[in-house]
C-alpha cells in the first residue's frame, strides 16, 4: 500500500491565519507612505526656495543691478531678492506636484494632493528694504 503525503486542512488554516497576523503588522507600516513622501517633497522645495532666493541675490550683487538673468530669463528683484510672483519659477516648483499661488507680497507652495493643503505649504515673502526674504519653516501637519 502506497501511504499518501500531504497538509492536513489545520495545518492550512493555521498558514492562513500566520499570513495574516503578518499582513495586520506589516501594513500599517506602508500605509503612511504617502504621507512621508508628500512632507518630504515640501522639504525639497523650502530648500530650493531658500537656494533660489539667496542665487539671485548673489547675481544681483554681482552684476550691480537689480535686474539679473539665470538660465536665459531675466528677473527684476525687489530689493536684490526674488519677488513673490518669480520665486517658485526660479525655485522649479510651480510645475506638477506642487500648487503656487501669489498674494501680494507673499507666495505660498502646497504639495499637489496633501490631506490638509494649508497644512502642508511653505511661504515666501518678499524681501523689505535691507533685509532678506522671509521663509519661515514649512508646515507639514497636513500632508
Amino acid at each position: 500500500m502506497k501511504k499518501q503525503a500531504g497538509f492536513t486542512l489545520i495545518e492550512l488554516v493555521m498558514v492562513i491565519v500566520i499570513l495574516g497576523i503578518l499582513a495586520a503588522v506589516a501594513l500599517p507600516k506602508f500605509v503612511n507612505l504617502s504621507g512621508d513622501a508628500r512632507k518630504a517633497t515640501l522639504a525639497g522645495a523650502d530648500g530650493a526656495m531658500r537656494s533660489a532666493a539667496n542665487m539671485a541675490h548673489a547675481a544681483a550683487l554681482a552684476a550691480g543691478s537689480s535686474v539679473v538673468t539665470i538660465e536665459g530669463t531675466a528677473y527684476t528683484l525687489v530689493n536684490n531678492y526674488p519677488s513673490a510672483a518669480n520665486i517658485a519659477t526660479l525655485a522649479g516648483v510651480n510645475g506638477t506636484g506642487y500648487v503656487a499661488t501669489v498674494v501680494g507680497t507673499t507666495a505660498t507652495i502646497q504639495v499637489a494632493g496633501a490631506a490638509t493643503p494649508a497644512s502642508c505649504q511653505v511661504t515666501y515673502t518678499e524681501a523689505a528694504a535691507g533685509a532678506a526674504p522671509t521663509i519661515p519653516a514649512p508646515v507639514n501637519t497636513g500632508c
